[in-house]
């Protein structure tokens, strides 16, 4: 039973990793492509900009997974954020009063939540078995 349950952790494991390669092949196509798009049009936009940023996030966030095993919950907080700032910039000319004041509270709620996340790990660390560690007297 044990070695039925250590290959089906191998075989998470390997999928695991297929698709984070796959990720990386993607997001490699996807700024490589917004790059040529910016060459050809012979101008870069702060819209531009930001859709690189997301996806050096993107790239981070494999990053970190590969290396500890683990997936930081900050990082797709901060991806929603500058993807929310970006739309934001993107259509502020065709976007109402209530539906920015949306974006600005949805922003607002998940810098809030980023916050709160980085407090608790601050006050309550854990090791990386997701134990929480305890301060000995």
């Amino acid at each position: 039973m044990n070695r039925m349950k250590g290959l089906g952790y191998k075989a998470i494991e390997l999928v695991e990793d297929i698709g984070l390669l796959i990720i990386a092949i993607l997001t490699t196509i996807a700024m490589a492509d917004e790059v040529w798009s910016m060459y050809q049009e012979q101008s870069v936009s702060l819209a531009d900009l930001l859709l690189l940023f997301i996806y050096l996030e993107v790239f981070a966030m494999v990053g970190l997974y590969l290396k500890s095993g683990r997936l930081p919950v900050r990082m797709p907080l901060y991806i929603a954020v500058v993807a929310l700032a970006r739309y934001l910039i993107l259509d502020m000319k065709n976007l109402d009063t209530m539906r920015m004041l949306g974006l600005a509270a949805a922003m607002l709620v998940i810098a809030l939540a980023i916050l709160a996340i980085r407090y608790g790990h601050s006050k309550f660390p854990y090791n990386e078995y997701g134990e929480r560690i305890t301060k000995k007297n």
